[in-house]
C-alpha cells in the first residue's frame, strides 16, 4: 500500500507543478481542461483574441487520451506491462515540452508558436497520466476536485458509520486518496518556487519527476508491490 501512496503522491507533484508553471509560462492549464474552457470563454466574451493554446488543449487532450487507451490495449494484448510504455510516453512528452519551451527563449508570449507547441506537449503528457490512473483504477493524480469530494464523503462515513466495516472501508479509501491531493498541493508550491528561482527552466522539475516515476515502475520488485496495492484499492473502491 505504501508504494501506491508514494506513486500517487509523486504523480500528483508532477501534475501540480506543471499546472502552475504552464499557467504562467505557457498561458494555460495543462492538467485542468475545465480551467482552459473557462479561460477560452472569458477571452471570447470580453472581446479579446481567443488564444490558440486553450482552444487546442481540449481536442489535444482527447486525442492523447484516446491514444493512451489504444497503446494500453495493444500492450496488454502483446503481453507487455502497459504501465511502463505509457509512463515512457509521458516522459518523452514532458522532455519535449522542456526542449521546445527553452528553445523559445525566456520571454513569455502565449501566442508564440514554440509556446503553443510546448503547451500541447504538456497537455498530452497530462492526458497520458490521467489515462494511466483511470485504466488502473487508481485515484486520479491530475485533478483535485473529485479526490476532495471522495475524501470528504469518506471522512463523513468514518464519523457517522453505523457499522465498523463501513468505517474501515472508508479509512482504506482515505489512505489512498489523500496522497494524490497532498502531492498536487506540494507540486503547486514547488512549481511556484521554481518559477521564482529559474523561470521557464522550472519545467525541468515535472519532467525530471516523470523520469523518477518511470524508474520506480521499471524496478520490478517495487512495481509488483505497486500493482498489488492498486488491485486492493480497486477492490476497496468497488465495495463502497
Amino acid at each position: 500500500m505504501g508504494d501506491m501512496r508514494f506513486f500517487s503522491a509523486l504523480q500528483g507533484v508532477i501534475a501540480g507543478s506543471l499546472d502552475v508553471i504552464s499557467l504562467l509560462q505557457l498561458g494555460l492549464f495543462t492538467a485542468h481542461i475545465t480551467g482552459n474552457l473557462a479561460l477560452l470563454i472569458l477571452h471570447a466574451l470580453n472581446g479579446g483574441t481567443c488564444r490558440l493554446a486553450p482552444m487546442l488543449s481540449i481536442p489535444v487532450f482527447i486525442a492523447a487520451l484516446a491514444l493512451t487507451r489504444i497503446l494500453a490495449r495493444d500492450a496488454r494484448s502483446s503481453g507487455i506491462d502497459r504501465l511502463r510504455p505509457l509512463l515512457l510516453l509521458e516522459c518523452l512528452l514532458l522532455l519535449g515540452c522542456v526542449a521546445v519551451a527553452i528553445a523559445g527563449g525566456p520571454r513569455v508570449d502565449p501566442n508564440a508558436s514554440t509556446t503553443v507547441v510546448a503547451a500541447m506537449l504538456a497537455v498530452a503528457a497530462m492526458a497520458v497520466q490521467s489515462g494511466v490512473a483511470s485504466l488502473r483504477g487508481a485515484p486520479p493524480t491530475t485533478v483535485v476536485t473529485g479526490n476532495v469530494t471522495h475524501l470528504t464523503l469518506d471522512a463523513v462515513e468514518i464519523l457517522r458509520a453505523r457499522e465498523p466495516q463501513g468505517a474501515d472501508d472508508a479509512r482504506g479509501r482515505v489512505r489512498q486518496t489523500w496522497p494524490a491531493i497532498a502531492g498536487f498541493a506540494a507540486g503547486c508550491g514547488l512549481g511556484a518556487a521554481g518559477l521564482a528561482a529559474v523561470g521557464r527552466w522550472s519545467l525541468v522539475l515535472p519532467a525530471g519527476l516523470a523520469v523518477v516515476a518511470l524508474a520506480i515502475v521499471a524496478w520490478p520488485s517495487r512495481h509488483a508491490a505497486h500493482s498489488e496495492a492498486v488491485r486492493r484499492w480497486r477492490m476497496n473502491r468497488r465495495a463502497r
